[in-house]
């Protein structure tokens, strides 16, 4: 008798049978690290459109023929190429999908994008939603890339956004099972925002103003014009150079068009057999928007140590006009959806995730040194 398949997120091995029975295809070898526990990065192509505006190509469209009529020039990244703040670029992918009728796709920026404020978005033919891959699909995939804050270098084989995988609806957690959830594995720490009681499958995120070090930023500013990022250069970069602290306090005000990244006060941990999204909260509590790249593995903060967990950083930029951020406010939500089956390795230091345990941190193309001497 055959074994029915379970409903939600694919986890690692079953993305890797998607790519040995070619639903998932590529014009290049597929990297050693690409697939993460419950996510594939993608890959930026060899050919890039600097286009007019951002556009979804509609039912019966091809987003390919789209981007050309919209297209200002076109570059080859096969040298690198900046990608100048306040352009849209629209990027075809390495990767192609033919996925089977009851598989689905969620595209996100990974966190190492979200963290430049680079705004990024999936789009596949005939869409009419962004980062959505409807079931079934079988076409080619694009990248819209839009620096918001830096300008960024790119090259084909650069991985700027990454791909969940879904078998039907992926379960929703009941709130009785968040709660346990929370107790059991200590997902937030004391203190969680339990601003609302019914917490509709999720849970509650508030932001740390007040930190628990005065000699330690609470968070940081992004500067305006400065140097270049290689987005695939680890570690290359002096703090300074782009950031201005913030240190603690009970609340400051975000001025509209400016960059902030700050922590979630809950330390998060994310179990093995589910992962978590970031999502918006009630808009009417303030304009503003957190965490660009909101997926979490599973075993994020699991593996800290003891319950520890680990923050969430938090990507925020006010709207259209300054905004009081106080410490403690509820800025988000963890909406957690069941796997299919647990990957076999989760998120952590032996995949060589980076930011597992983390606190507050900047991207990967950073130098790791907060203190205020160095500030």
């Amino acid at each position: 008798m055959r074994a029915i398949k379970k409903n939600g997120i694919l986890p690692a091995h079953e993305i890797r049978h998607l790519i040995d029975e070619h639903n998932i295809t590529s014009d290049r070898p597929f990297d050693d690290d690409q697939i993460q526990p419950a996510s594939l990065d993608l890959r930026l192509g060899s050919l890039a459109y600097r286009i007019r505006a951002s556009f979804l190509p509609g039912v019966g469209s091809q987003t390919g023929e789209r981007a050309k009529t919209l297209a200002l020039h076109e570059m080859d990244l096969s040298r690198g190429a900046v990608l100048e703040t306040g352009c849209v670029y629209l990027v075809e992918l390495a990767e192609r999908l033919n996925l089977p009728h009851t598989i689905s796709g969620l595209a996100n920026p990974k966190s190492s994008t979200g963290r430049l404020d680079v705004f990024t978005r999936v789009i596949c033919d005939m869409a009419q939603a962004f980062d959505t891959v409807p079931q079934g699909y079988e076409g080619p995939l694009y990248a819209e890339i839009s620096p918001r804050t830096f300008p960024i270098l790119v090259r084909p084989g650069s991985r700027l956004v990454q791909i969940r995988f879904r078998r039907a609806d992926a379960p929703l957690l009941s709130d009785r099972t968040v709660r346990e959830m929370r107790e059991r594995e200590s997902s937030v720490s004391e203190g969680m925002a339990d601003s609302c009681n019914d917490i509709r499958n999720r849970l509650g995120v508030s932001v740390d103003l007040s930190g628990d070090d005065s000699d330690q930023p609470v968070g940081f500013r992004a500067k305006r014009h400065s140097a270049v990022i290689d987005i695939d250069c680890k570690s290359a970069l002096d703090i300074a150079d782009f950031w201005e602290p913030i240190w603690p306090q009970d609340n400051f005000i975000l001025d509209p068009c400016e960059f902030y990244i700050l922590a979630s006060r809950e330390a998060i941990a994310v179990p093995p057999t589910h992962a978590a999204e970031m999502v918006p909260f009630n808009p009417s509590i303030g304009e503003f928007r957190v965490h660009y790249a909101g997926f979490f593995d599973p075993g994020f903060g699991h593996a800290a140590g003891a319950g520890e967990g680990a923050r969430a950083v938090l990507e925020v930029r006010s709207h259209e006009v300054p905004f009081i951020l106080e410490d403690a406010q509820t800025v988000g939500y963890l909406l957690y959806e069941a796997l299919t089956e647990p990957p076999g390795q989760v998120y952590g230091a032996n995949i060589g995730s980076h930011y597992q345990s983390q606190g507050l941190k900047l991207s990967k193309h950073f130098r790791d040194d907060l203190s205020r001497k160095c500030l």
